[in-house]
């Protein structure tokens, strides 16, 4: 994998070195913290750009079943491919908290173009559901 294919740019949370220096990302750490980027920004959060970002919110009062799971599933890849060039997705698994019953983990299996090195990330969701 190419340093220059992924390149560089600010560490996410945002953060400052010892020196003061803005701090960077690069390599695996760059592509998942873009990743996380695009599943925690709603459309319309972005003035510039009104359509990035994953729309995980409209499921937040949602109940954690199968197809709360399937559609978001399908959400995750369809903006994952749209906002994330730098990797080809393979899956989205999600997963329910056996201990709490409102938390879904989200676990993207991508791999970096260019590269033989599967990946994944997991991310947590959390739902409001109905009483």
């Amino acid at each position: 994998m190419s340093k220059d294919f992924i390149g560089r740019g600010w560490s996410y949370p945002a953060r400052i070195t010892p020196y003061g220096e803005i701090s960077l990302s690069e390599g695996n750490d760059e592509i998942e913290e873009a990743i996380t980027i695009i599943l925690s920004t709603s459309p319309g959060e972005r003035p510039m750009r009104p359509d990035f970002g994953c729309d995980l919110s409209r499921f937040v009062f949602g109940v954690a079943n199968t197809e709360t799971a399937a559609l978001i599933a399908q959400e995750v890849k369809a903006s994952v491919a749209r906002w994330e060039p730098r990797v080809n997705m393979k899956s989205v698994d999600v997963f329910y908290d056996t201990e709490e019953p409102n938390t879904l983990y989200l676990d993207l299996q991508y791999v970096v173009k260019g590269s033989n090195d599967p990946r994944n990330l997991v991310f947590p969701f959390y739902v409001i559901g109905r009483e």
